[in-house]
């Protein structure tokens, strides 16, 4: 079986999934359908994705067996992630700069906010 092919080789538009058929019993199913995320990624995304989970996510080890440097693979592993539609590190907690961090260890040894809220604001919860 070939890979599916996700743009148009004439004019490079998007193509879309407009017949699913059942090779066991000859069933044919027409409309249109999305391939999910990963349709839209290149061979070479889809490479490294499987190269990815081989390593079990971990990058040190795809660093070995790619030969590339660790910034070069998590600059390719953002790439795929963009091309999936999403945006690297959006999610993450965004880090305090050095002044907020001593204002808020400044504000705790002043007894003016608990343990508890210092460690909240500085993991971001706040």
């Amino acid at each position: 079986m070939n890979p599916v092919l996700n743009r148009c080789p004439v004019c490079q538009s998007e193509l879309i999934i407009t017949r699913l058929n059942c090779p066991t019993c000859d069933t044919s199913i027409e409309g249109r359908f999305t391939g999910g995320h990963f349709a839209h990624l290149s061979v070479e995304h889809l490479d490294f994705i499987e190269t990815f989970v081989r390593c079990e996510g971990k990058l040190t080890r795809m660093e070995d067996e790619l030969g590339l440097s660790y910034p070069t693979i998590r600059n390719r592993l953002h790439e795929v992630i963009r091309a999936m539609g999403y945006e690297p590190g959006k999610d993450e907690p965004e880090e305090l700069d050095d002044e907020r961090r001593r204002s808020l260890l400044d504000a705790l040894d002043a007894g003016e906010i608990s343990a508890d809220e210092a460690l909240k604001a500085l993991r971001g919860e706040n």
